[in-house]
């Protein structure tokens, strides 16, 4: 996972512990203060609420445990594609120009330019250098992209 990442794994939990449990924690106890909780609403949704604020904290807290982060400006890659890279194409069917940062997959967002490093085009973009031509499979068929830079922010 990338610094950015972990930073922001980090402050969700962060939130989750000290503002969404404790919001829950009053809304289930203003829901009891309301009488019969067979067919309270309110307490039901609460409670159904908490489940969910433990669950991700749960799952959150066994990712950060067994995560690897790495900070991709530590590291001297010779310019070539690595994990953490921000990579500048042109596609050559369109000539479009196209920027992704290959991050981790609890990190990937498409819209943003963040890919997963377990996708088609970051697997075939890792290892190349600025100049090469990297050709993979897409859902719309073969594309290829020319590498124009790759910098490491």
């Amino acid at each position: 996972m990338t610094v950015r990442g972990h930073e922001l794994l980090q402050a969700e939990l962060k939130k989750l512990k000290s503002v969404d449990r404790p919001a829950v924690i009053q809304a289930i106890a203003e829901a009891r203060a309301h009488g019969d909780l067979k067919e309270n609403a309110e307490y039901h949704a609460a409670k159904e609420q908490q489940g969910f604020i433990e669950g991700r904290i749960k799952q959150l807290e066994g990712k950060l445990s067994h995560l690897q982060v790495i900070d991709v400006t530590a590291i001297d890659a010779k310019g070539r594609i690595v994990f953490g890279s921000t990579v500048e194409l042109i596609d050559e069917e369109t000539g479009k120009e196209i920027v992704y940062k290959i991050v981790g997959e609890d990190e990937a967002d498409i819209k943003q330019g963040l890919i997963s490093y377990t996708s088609p085009i970051a697997r075939a973009l890792i290892g190349n250098n600025e100049g090469d031509i990297v050709t993979f499979s897409a859902p719309a068929g073969e594309k290829q992209y020319e590498v124009v830079e790759v910098r490491y922010v």
